[in-house]
């Protein structure tokens, strides 16, 4: 994630006092951005064709360094997550960092490995039900070029290798070992991700993407004289750079490249992403990047690679009134609407918070990227992630920018929602679903994120907001998350009537 900016944020701004929580927030710049219409029909033919609709935000996340991985909370975080969601990769920075003691020199300067806590790390995905999505880094400091070191709290070495025999005989060795361990059935499974976003201060290597490339090359032919089953690409990059770059180098050098991947934020700005002085605002930011970089893959002398787009979120900041509030739900609902097609991939960041790239958490609710909060408290993210599960496999065609339809097991699941952009003013809106090819009798069973359903922030301010609460406290704040049963709303006349606040989303079961 994160550029070196969002850290210097967090510094001064972050752990604000969640009393300012509000469903949405002020000073987005997007304040010609309103409401869509309080009124909307959507119709919705059942005997349209219909496309492949697969969960592609839920098969991934990321999540803390590796060594996080370690704590019981962590692992509590990611059953709850799995629980919901079904996700199969996690994907997390620092496997290399010397906190897990993969890497010493003797005194000769000859390497000397210990897998003690890769095993450690990988088996405890394994056996709570995920794999890994393998970041290669960052640097080990006795293998580092230079003694730089980046600003996260745990202190990560952005520095290119000192020699790349040795980081050869490093990724050699670790994939051999990982082999050795799990079998090559298993780790095939995988993926190896070369770094992360080397195009701003997570790599100090200049000029950038030269050094890059080689660091990728490298990386990559070693794994695969392991086996050229291993699944490895590249290059993670801030901003969705690269994509063309990249592909020319591999395909011109005949460098192994299993899959292209790259990250945006919502708040990224469009001279960083799009190099225009466009105000994109924060529910189209992702998803014109995935377009973006999807036609330029298919642009490009690797037309069928692979897009992972390995961390996304409404905020690379920490902003408690974006990613701690119900503004997550219809926010993602419409990402996955719009991403919907261009994309394999899309891993959000981050499941937990446990997290500690600022330090040491110092509250539940301070704009952390997680699902679920410190003491292992849902967000209204959590539960949005739990509705939208429910959706069906196949999408049908509608008209409307606040649904989604998609079939399951024949029979209609929808999503709507009501988005209110920071810095616009918005108002309840209502939605007519009216259906052609809906025969007999039928009920929608309608479950809800809004500040009363599934939201426990109304409830941690009634408790006064505190900064530790009490056991007790948590139990009642865990309650107060929890989705309450959904409505049971009878059909009438082939038509059903959703009335939505702000910052709200509903998805909706037809049976």
């Amino acid at each position: 994630m994160k550029k070196l900016l969002a850290a210097s944020f967090v510094v001064l701004c972050s752990f604000v006092a969640v009393q300012e929580l509000k469903s949405s927030s002020a000073g987005d710049g997007q304040a010609s951005v309103a409401n869509p219409s309080a009124g909307e029909t959507v119709r919705v033919d059942l005997s349209a064709p219909s496309t492949p609709f697969p969960h592609f935000w839920e098969q991934m996340f990321g999540s803390g360094r590796a060594n996080l991985t370690l704590r019981d909370s962590y692992r509590r975080d990611l059953d709850w997550v799995r629980d919901i969601t079904g996700f199969r990769y996690v994907r997390f920075h620092a496997i290399f960092h010397d906190e897990n003691g993969v890497y010493d020199e003797d005194a000769q300067g000859n390497p000397v490995y210990n897998f003690s806590y890769v095993d450690q790390i990988y088996d405890g995905l394994l056996a709570h039900g995920v794999r890994p999505f393998v970041e290669l880094s960052f640097m080990p400091k006795k293998l580092a070029a230079n003694p730089v070191l980046h600003a996260f709290w745990y202190k990560p070495s952005p520095s290119p290798p000192k020699e790349y025999a040795k980081w050869d005989a490093l990724i050699t060795a670790f994939a051999q070992h990982l082999v050795s361990r799990y079998g090559i059935d298993e780790v095939s499974q995988w993926y190896f991700e070369v770094w992360n976003e080397p195009n701003i201060d997570f790599w100090a290597g200049e000029p950038k993407q030269a050094t890059y490339f080689e660091l990728y090359d490298h990386s990559a032919r070693a794994l695969k004289a392991v086996s050229p089953r291993l699944r490895v690409g590249g290059p993670a990059t801030a901003q969705a750079a690269w994509a063309p770059a990249f592909i020319q180098h591999v395909a011109q050098a005949n460098v192994p490249a299993d899959f292209f991947s790259t990250h945006v934020y919502a708040n990224d700005r469009a001279i960083d992403v799009f190099g225009t002085n466009e105000n994109i605002p924060r529910d189209q930011m992702v998803c014109r990047a995935v377009k973006h970089v999807h036609e330029q893959i298919r642009a490009s002398a690797r037309p069928n690679l692979p897009l992972i787009w390995s961390e996304y979120n409404a905020s690379y900041m920490n902003e408690p009134e974006i990613t701690d509030t119900e503004f997550m739900g219809p926010w993602l609902a419409d990402t996955i609407r719009q991403c919907d097609g261009s994309v394999d991939v899309m891993s959000y960041w981050t499941f937990s918070d446990v997290f500690e790239e600022q330090g040491v958490v110092k509250q539940p609710f301070y704009g952390g990227f997680g699902l679920v909060a410190e003491y292992g408290l849902p967000k209204p993210a959590f539960n949005a992630f739990k509705i939208l599960h429910r959706l069906g496999d196949r999408r049908l065609p509608v008209s409307s920018n606040s649904a989604l339809v998609t079939v399951k097991s024949g029979a209609p699941v929808i999503a709507a929602w009501n988005l209110v952009l920071p810095g616009a003013t918005g108002s309840p809106k209502s939605l007519t679903f009216q259906f052609s090819g809906l025969s007999g009798t039928h009920t929608a069973t309608i479950y809800r994120v809004d500040s009363s359903h599934g939201s426990l922030l109304n409830a941690y301010k009634q408790i006064g907001s505190p900064r530790n609460p009490s056991r007790q406290q948590i139990d009642a704040l865990r309650r107060a998350a929890a989705l309450p049963a959904p409505e049971q709303v009878p059909i009438s006349g082939n038509q059903l009537n959703l009335n939505l606040p702000q910052q709200s989303l509903a998805v909706i079961e037809i049976k």
